[in-house]
C-alpha cells in the first residue's frame, strides 16, 4: 500500500496546477454571481448547475494551452506584455470592412474595445449572426457592430469598437489589458466566459475557426 501511494503522488505537479486554477475561476465566478443584479431563481440554478463542468473545462485548457501567453495559475489569468498605449484605431474602417467581409464566421472570438469616458478596456466577445446584406456582425453579449467596427448602440458615455483579430487585439483582450489618459491600467480579470472563448481563439491562422 505503502508503494502505491508513493506512485500515486510522484509526480502530482499537474495535478495541483489544476487544484489551484479550478480555485481561482471559483472564487472568481461565484463573488461575480453574489454581486450581480438580482435574476431569475431558475436561471441562477442554471448557471450554479453548470459551474462545475466549464471551470473543469477552462481549468484544463489553461493547463495545456498553446497559445503565445503565459498563464498564471494563482490568479487564472492570460499574462502578456501591455502596449504602451490603446491598440484601439490601429486599423482604417475600409481594413475591417474588408477583413469581416471576407473572413467573419459564426463562433469566431473577437475583441471589443470599450471606451468609457477616455478609459478603454478590451473584453473578448464572438460572433453569432452575420448580417451581409446589411454589412454588419451581431456580438452574443455587445450586439450589432457594422463591418467597419462600429456599434450600432453607441451613446454619449460609452463607445464601443470592434476590433481586427490578430495577435496584438486578442492578445490584449485575453490578458484584460486596459488604458486611460495617462497610459496602462491594471489588468482586468476575465470572465469564466471569456476564458472559455478564448480556447476558441485559432492562433495559426485568425481566419479560420479553431
Amino acid at each position: 500500500m505503502t508503494i502505491q501511494q508513493s506512485d500515486i503522488f510522484r509526480n502530482d505537479t499537474q495535478q495541483l496546477h489544476y487544484a489551484e486554477l479550478c480555485n481561482a475561476l471559483y472564487e472568481r465566478e461565484l463573488s461575480a454571481l453574489a454581486q450581480s443584479p438580482t435574476q431569475n431563481i431558475d436561471n441562477l440554478k442554471r448557471r450554479l448547475g453548470g459551474l462545475s463542468y466549464h471551470i473543469k473545462n477552462a481549468a484544463t485548457f489553461l493547463l495545456n494551452h498553446q497559445a503565445p501567453l503565459e498563464v498564471d495559475l494563482h490568479n487564472a489569468s492570460w499574462q502578456g506584455k501591455q502596449s504602451a498605449k490603446s491598440i484601439l484605431n490601429r486599423e482604417s474602417a475600409e481594413k475591417s470592412s474588408n477583413w469581416f467581409a471576407a473572413h467573419a464566421h459564426f463562433g469566431m472570438p473577437v475583441a471589443v474595445c470599450i471606451d468609457e469616458l477616455g478609459l478603454h478596456s478590451l473584453e473578448l466577445d464572438s460572433i453569432d449572426r452575420i448580417d451581409k446584406s446589411q454589412q454588419r456582425i451581431h456580438l452574443n453579449k455587445h450586439g450589432w457592430f457594422s463591418f467597419a467596427g462600429i456599434n450600432e448602440e453607441q451613446n454619449d458615455k460609452i463607445k464601443k469598437s470592434l476590433l481586427v483579430p490578430s495577435k496584438i487585439s486578442l492578445s490584449a483582450a485575453c490578458c484584460g489589458h486596459g488604458w486611460n489618459h495617462s497610459g496602462r491600467t491594471p489588468p482586468r480579470a476575465l470572465s469564466l466566459r471569456e476564458i472559455l472563448l478564448s480556447s476558441k481563439i485559432n492562433w495559426q491562422n485568425f481566419k479560420k475557426p479553431l
